[in-house]
């Protein structure tokens, strides 16, 4: 017999691959969430808010392994939602699933708790140090897990460097638009910062295998193979041919417009955004490959270019597509000014 798992936030982007990874497993796969998942998936469905105490300790009966996904988001307008679906709905997993005798828990953190690091790579044990709301809410329910490892429940935290795949929209959307249509592109500075990304697939894949390792762990993971953001954008307007080309922007001030814009709603911009794209952030995986036996499979080129193909095909529907940030486009205000620079 297989297991029984709940992914919390699993109608989300990473959840909905995670729930499929789950079920080719042979897992029984039970989802919270407060939208329904997609009809192609066979899991059971239980319709919810992670704050709501009552409905996790329900969701959690029954469960041998959970992996806890909620999570607002950078781009959450409302800044209380960090910390209480992000603090709060983590606490209430963590006490349900105490209450209930889960096996295992992985908790998806982010590397956002490491804001702009003194030195790279980043491993499990460099400092964190996070700059903004998003960084400090996720830093806080990984303490929470701690917590609760130390207290006997067995809690593993994943954190992931910025997702990728098919079907990952948000912001990344306005990226796709803009070389879809022959635009610019713009990296701050020289776009000479190493930035990693991960695959939704890779990423759910060393969430499986740390759910079924015993004894609480943290885990880095990311692409193995990953250049410099001018260097990832290349390959992309490379592949598309659309006449699209890289330009670049002084750090102070496109920073400074990137936080005005967002003020008045005329950008889709987080302090997360202007206060991170420039700089250089990779994690050394080694832990996860040698304790896990995870390898990524995906580049930072190779699966920019598979998210840029997926965009295209889908393009003409997006707009009416609903779900969470991740899955959805957001909208790019005055950035489309921007497209008509010479």
């Amino acid at each position: 017999m297989g297991r029984t798992v709940l992914v919390t936030g699993g109608s989300g982007y990473f959840g909905t691959v995670l729930c499929g990874r789950a079920l080719a497993c042979g897992d029984r796969v039970r989802v919270l969430d407060l939208n329904p998942p997609p009809a192609s998936l066979d899991v059971e469905y239980v319709a919810g808010d992670v704050r709501d105490a009552s409905v996790v300790r329900a969701a959690c009966e029954g469960v041998d392994v959970v992996l806890h996904n909620v999570a607002q988001v950078p781009l959450a307008r409302d800044r209380s939602l960090f910390s209480s679906v992000n603090v709060v709905g983590t606490a209430n997993v963590l006490v349900a699933a105490r209450d209930a005798r889960v096996a295992k828990v992985v908790h998806t953190s982010s590397s956002a708790i490491f804001g702009i690091p003194e030195r790279n790579p980043v491993t499990e044990d460099t400092p964190p140090r996070p700059l903004e709301a998003y960084g400090r809410a996720k830093l806080e329910a990984e303490r929470l897990c701690r917590d609760a490892a130390a207290g006997g429940l067995d809690v593993t935290i994943v954190r992931p460097r910025t997702i990728l795949g098919h079907g990952r929209l948000g912001i990344v959307a306005v990226l796709f638009e803009f070389v879809a249509d022959g635009a610019p592109v713009f990296v701050l500075g020289g776009g000479r910062n190493r930035y990693q990304f991960v695959h939704a697939d890779d990423l759910a894949d060393a969430c499986l295998r740390a759910s079924a390792r015993p004894g609480p762990a943290v885990y880095n993971v990311g692409a193995l193979e990953f250049a410099t953001m001018r260097e990832t954008l290349q390959a992309l307007v490379d592949h598309a041919r659309t006449g699209s080309r890289i330009r670049s922007l002084p750090v102070a001030p496109a920073r400074l417009a990137m936080q005005a814009l967002a003020r008045v709603g005329q950008a889709p911009f987080a302090p997360y955004h202007w206060l991170l794209y420039a700089e250089s952030l990779w994690f050394d995986v080694t832990r996860a490959r040698e304790e896990l036996g995870w390898e990524p499979r995906h580049s930072n080129a190779a699966m920019v270019v598979e998210s840029y193909e997926w965009y295209l095909a889908h393009r003409n529907e997006l707009d009416a597509r609903g779900g969470s940030h991740h899955q959805s486009p957001v909208r790019p205000g005055l950035l489309r000014l921007l497209k008509h620079l010479p």
